[in-house]
This record gives C-alpha cells, structure tokens and sequence, in this order.
C-alpha cells in the first residue's frame, strides 16, 4: 500500500512578503513532497498564515486598516509568490479562521480537562497612553548588566544578557515612548512541568527519530530524571489583542503560539470541507484521516530557532488533547548571504519578490538551494559568485547540453526516431573513427537507487552530486564517440557501422537525458514538464520509470530551449541599491512575543516580524504616483509627514569624496570613499554613473547619510547614502554645500 503523508511548513506571519528564509524552507519540503509523490505516496502538503498577534493588530493601525484585511492582503502575497516559486502546497490557508478557532476550543478545552491549564496572577508593564500591556518586545531601556541605552525587554545586543523586562532600567514604551507602569493581571498557563507532560516528552522525543542535533538540544531542556527544566507556558494574552477570545475567559485571548501549529490541522480541515482532499483521492473524513490511530504520517519543516515550540509545546498539546503525534519533525538552518546573517537592515537579505522582478528563473534558487542542502541542521550560504557558476556549469552547460547535443543529429538524419538501448546491454563495435563501447544504461540505475535514498532522507546535495556525475559521464561519452565527424559522412560512411553507431550515440543521449530528467523532477518540476512533451512521454516521470526505457522506434519532438543561462547583470540589479531614498516605513513593531526568537517560520534574523525599514510594502494604501516618486509636482501631497523627533534620527554630514572609481559588473554604480572627519573613510555605491565620471567627483562635498545601516552588496559592504536630486526630466544632481562647510558637519 502507498504511505500517506501529512506535511507543512512553518506558518509565515502575516505582516509581511515572504522572505528568503521562507523560500529556503518551502524549497527544501517541496523537493521532499514531489519525491515522494514521485515514489507513489499520496501526500498532502498544507501551508497556512500565521495570522495573530499584536504585531499584526499595531501594524494594521499604521496603515489605516482593519487586522483582517491587512493578512487577506498579505495572504494574497504569500499564495502568489509560492505559486511563482513552483511550489507544490495542496492548500493554503489563514490560521484566522473558523476552523482554527473550532479546533483552538477544542483542545483548549481538552487539556483543562486534563488539569493542565491554571490561572496566576503576573506584573507585566503596561503602556497608559496606549492603554495595553506590553510584549517584552515593545520595551526599551538601559540594560541591567552592561548600562547599553535603548535595548529591548528580553535581551541586550550589546553584552548578549538575557533578562526580565521588569529589569530594565528607566524603561520607555516603544509604541509611544511612555514610562510603562507594573500592573498585575491574571494568565492562563498550561503545565508543561508537570510529571505526566515531562514523562510523555521523554518517551516521544526518544522513539521519535529526530535529527541528533535536535535530539542532544532536547535534552538540555528535559535534564535527567527528575531533573527537567521546562517552565509553564504562559496561554494567555489580555485585550487588545488580535486572536481568538479564551471561551470561559472574556477579555482573554489565546496567545499566538497556541493557535499558530493548531493552523496545521485547520488548513488540513479546510482542504477536507472544500472538497480538494477528495479531488486528490483521500476517501476519508478529516477526523478519520487525523485520527491518532490512523496510519497516515505526520511530518513537520521548521527552522532550528522554533525547535522548542515544535517538539515539546506542539506534541505535549497534541497528546493531551488526544490528537495525532507528529511522525517526525524535520529541522533545517538558516541562510545567509555571502558569509553574513540574513538581515534586511543590514542589507543582507535577499528579496524573492526582487528575484522575480529581476527576470530570475525559480528553477535556478531551488537548485542551487537543493544542492546546499542536507538532512542536519546547519546553516546554508547564498554566494552570488558560487550561484552563477554553479547553476550555468551544472544546468546549461551539464544537463541541458546533453538534450540539445543529441536531439539535432536525430532529427537531422533519423526523423526524430531512437534505436534500441536495451537496459543492461552494451554496444560494441567500429566505426571509421575508433572502436567504441558505449555506457550502459544499467548505469544509470543503479546510480538511481542512492539517489533515491538520498531524496529520501533529505540529503538532497548528495542527490544532485551523484545526478551531476552522471551527466558528466554521458558528456563524456558523446565527447569520445564525435558524433559530428560520422554525421559529415552520413551519405556516404566509410565504415558500414557509422550510421548505426551515430544512431547509438544520439539515442543512448536521449535515453540518459530522460533519465538525468527523471532524477531532477523533485527540484525542476517545470523543466521535467516541457522534457516529458520534448520526447513525447505518454506520463508524467515517476521513479518506477527509472527501470523502463524508450522503446526503438520512439519519436521525439524537435529541441526546444530548455533552460538559459544567468546573465551577471541579473545579480547585479538582485543586489544594487536603490537610487533615491524609500518613503519612511512605519515605526518598527516588535516581534509576537518574548521566547519568539525569529518567527513561527524560522527566519534568520530579529528582524523578519518586524515591520521596520527595509521591509517591502505591500499595496494597502495607494502607491505614490510615478511623479512624486521622482519628486515631480505631486510629490509633496504624497509624501507622509514626519515629526521633529523622526527627522533628528537621520545623522546627515558633510563628506568629502577622497575618490571615486567604476564598479566591474555595474552599469549604475559609483564607488565612492567618502570621509566625514571621524579619521576614517566609508564607502559608497552610489547610482549615479550616468551623470558623473568619477574624476568630476574627487575632492567634492556632498551630504550622506552616516548612521544608515551598512548593506553587504555583490560588490562590497557599502556603508552609508549620499544625496542627489531627480525631476521629471533626465539627470541626476548630486547636493552640495555652501562654501566654507567642512567633513564632519552635522546637515540639521
């Protein structure tokens, strides 16, 4: 019988676009999902939004709109950008649903009845001028150990401390820069310390075969016997708050963590009551299939920075609710971008909305990102040098080389048609060229056994190695067999064997690229689809295939393009700075909670709950106008206004251009070494290569901004903005001072 799955991925909040850790994720369970579909199971692969909490609720007060309708934006987003990604979900869905809150009730209610929730009293800060108590997130202050000014409430980014909010010394609101007040209110816990929760998490997480690495992090929190050190989970949020209402406690809603991984089973019952899990063949009801005893597996694709949530919080609420047991989680790193964390305020990040934009094909990011991965959970690195080297030597001029060499000579001179490559078998003989013995397919098989055991188990890098050296033997193979000597001779061979042994060659390639296809399927499942109606596959490639071959006689189509290579111009516009400065973005809004290191998604870094600068917008309210944009007549009506307060944090200084240089690879850019008198100089990638040669721009003045966050760019670490002026017409004019201003002066 095939196994049924039940798969997800780590829900992404709902207050912004997909990040590239997103991307990473979804990328490494839909290679696993289309495999094993591949291999026959039936699967059902479910995502969701993640789509409460109080950042979303001041978020949606920023932009003038309802909670509601900034996550069905944001879902709008999400549901297009995984689609544009080619990834396979059978349902996406929004934990802010009448399912999600049915089944919230449900277990909530179960696990009272179990005598694992109970009420107790907390201080927290609360906010008087915003009237709301306060996440640990949206406070700051001086740190308690080291005396840092504007550190947040759980953690100092400065000496690495962790501590109480209520530690913090001459601590200030973050929504409205009040003094918040100690106020105490009653929560909602659920014991996660009790014996029977501590004995069941000692028995899952042991006969549950996790990564080690998860499974030696586990232990760290569970201690010897007796000796646990889990602390009771805090359930509980109090208004306002955007959530579900605590149904026998009014003016209570549960916190996000709780209802967030009940969104799994709610996305699954929404693919059960809309009628797509009959479409994909499943007979059963979503209790029936769910049931803990059902034999249907239940997998899990998150970050190593939720590994708490997902295997202690989510079994424990599972189990004593008395629902399915997950059948495994899978736990993968984070990625980071030429040697450096992922951060969009550091300028490290990579946009998979900018990738589109750019005309990048998806198939090159889930290759290259397939073969950095493996089944331990270890950080992966997108190099852009490494990106488009790989992705050209491997796909062009490895994979697609082999269907584009053979397909011509058949074409040319046997109507399209394949002779037979019988599996197992040799072909030896003379041509007037040498004697030859060509690969056999059988080969290929075998190869395909480990390769299957690689997907399997995740180890999708080996998978794709192994595919490589396969390709390089069927190149290898068309090098020495010169098949374009023996087709010059066509009509008149000098060895009767030539036209047979070009026939070999070309549909031995054939048969090989099919193969080579197959194997690639799970990563490019766009190329396998236009490779199955090349060679006029009556089916989709599946793994059984990989025993058959194409019968002698089979016609092929005419090639056609495939696949193309990157162009390096694409990597510079994924990783060029903008040339004007982006509208001012709302406050920054912490991230759900404390405990919440990066997001229910398994981001990289503090920043990708937050709504902060270099987040891209979404269209809630209306886009300036293509004329305000370039600061033409309309653009003081659609710039937003600003305080005094907001402006004083722009640090802008005279500094003089010591030099200026073009940047290899870049049609926009300037390099520029700037020094604002500090002692030191900081460089400038600067957009303004059509208006000025670089000697025009030595020795001059000019404003920059000096505190903007330095950005990792494919060309250096630029390290501020200077400022330039654009209308409606062409040009772009650098700002200059007065006569008489020298570096270091602060523009006020």
């Amino acid at each position: 019988m095939p196994r049924t799955l039940f798969v997800t991925t780590a829900l992404p909040y709902a207050n912004g676009p997909f990040h590239i850790g997103h991307i990473m994720e979804y990328i490494q369970a839909d290679v696993w999902v289309r495999f094993q579909r591949m291999q026959g199971c039936k699967v059902h692969f479910m995502g969701a939004d993640d789509a409460h909490g109080a950042p979303i609720m001041l978020r949606a007060e920023t932009h003038g709109v309802t909670p509601e309708e900034l996550v069905r934006k944001v879902g709008e987003s999400h549901q297009r950008d995984y689609q544009r990604f080619l990834l396979s979900f059978d349902n996406w869905y929004t934990t802010h649903s009448e399912e999600n809150r049915e089944l919230s009730h449900s277990i909530y209610g179960r696990l009272k009845d179990a005598g694992l929730i109970y009420a107790k009293s907390i201080e927290q800060f609360f906010d008087p001028v915003k009237s709301m108590f306060l996440p640990d997130r949206y406070i700051k202050g001086e740190c308690p150990k080291c005396g840092a000014k504007d550190q947040y409430g759980d953690a100092c980014e400065v000496c690495g401390s962790t501590y109480a909010a209520t530690e913090l010394k001459n601590p200030y609101s973050v929504l409205t820069g009040a003094k918040p007040e100690l106020r105490t209110s009653e929560h909602l816990f659920f014991r996660l310390s009790d014996p029977k929760v501590v004995k069941f998490l000692r028995r899952w997480t042991t006969q549950t075969p996790l990564q080690p690495e998860v499974k030696n992090k586990i232990a760290e929190w569970l201690g010897g016997s007796g000796d646990a050190k889990l602390a009771d989970w805090d359930i509980s949020r109090d208004a306002p708050y955007f959530g579900f209402e605590i149904p026998d406690a009014p003016g209570k809603y549960f916190y996000v963590w709780l209802d967030a991984p009940i969104g799994y089973l709610a996305s699954l019952k929404n693919y059960f009551d809309t009628g797509k899990a009959q479409t994909n063949g499943e007979t059963r009801s979503f209790e029936e299939f769910i049931a803990p005893s059902s034999e249907v597996e239940q997998y899990h694709f998150i970050g190593k920075d939720i590994i708490y949530h997902h295997t202690l919080f989510w079994p424990a609420m599972l189990e004593f609710a008395q629902r399915k047991l997950p059948t495994n989680v899978y736990v993968h790193g984070f990625i980071t971008v030429s040697g450096e964390k992922m951060s969009k305020s550091r300028g490290t990040g990579i946009s998979p909305q900018r990738y589109l934009e750019v005309g990048m094909n998806p198939e090159w990011l889930r290759y290259y990102i397939a073969a950095k991965l493996n089944d331990k959970v270890e950080d992966i690195d997108f190099n852009p040098d490494d990106f488009v080297a790989r992705v050209n030597s491997d796909l062009i001029g490895k994979y697609v080389n082999i269907a584009s060499r053979a397909a011509g000579f058949l074409e040319k001179h046997f109507d399209g048609k394949l002779c037979e490559t019988t599996l197992g078998s040799t072909y030896q003989g003379r041509s007037s060229i040498g004697e030859y013995r060509h690969i056999p397919i059988e080969d290929a098989i075998r190869y395909g056994e480990s390769i299957r055991l690689f997907y399997d188990r995740r180890q999708f890098g080996m998978a794709l190695r192994l595919i490589m050296e396969l390709a390089d033997k069927i190149n290898a193979f068309w090098d020495n067999a010169k098949p374009w000597e023996l087709s010059k001779r066509f009509d008149s061979p000098i060895n009767p064997t030539d036209n047979q042994w070009l026939h070999q060659v070309a549909s031995t390639t054939i048969e090989w690229f099919r193969l080579t296809t197959l194997f690639l399927k799970p990563v490019l499942p766009d190329v396998a689809q236009k490779v199955e109606k090349f060679l006029r596959l009556d089916h989709a490639l599946a793994w059984v295939d990989v025993s058959h071959h194409l019968p002698a006689g089979h016609k092929i189509d005419s090639y056609v393009h495939l696949l193309s290579r990157i162009d390096p111009k694409q990597i510079d516009a994924l990783f060029e700075a903008p040339t004007t400065i982006a509208s001012p973005s709302p406050p920054p809004l912490a991230r759900r909670e404390r405990g919440d290191s990066s997001g229910f998604a398994g981001a990289s870094d503090r920043e990708e709950k937050e709504s902060g600068a270099g987040a891209p917008q979404l269209p809630l309210t209306p886009s300036p106008s293509p004329a305000s944009r370039r600061g033409g007549k309309e653009s003081g009506a659609s710039a937003p206004q600003i305080s005094i307060d907001d402006f004083s944090k722009v640090d802008l200084r005279i500094a003089r251009i010591v030099n200026a240089e073009h940047v290899d690879g870049a049609d926009k850019l300037l390099k520029l070494t700037l020094d604002i008198g500090d002692g030191r100089t900081r460089t400038v990638f600067a957009g303004i290569k059509s208006a000025y040669r670089p000697e025009e721009l030595i020795g001059r003045l000019t404003p920059m901004v000096a505190n903007l966050t330095p950005r990792k760019m494919k060309f250096g670490l630029s390290e501020g903005m200077v400022l330039a002026a654009s209308g409606d017409g062409p040009g772009i004019f650098l700002l200059a001072p007065d006569s008489g201003a020298q570096p270091g002066m602060r523009v006020k």
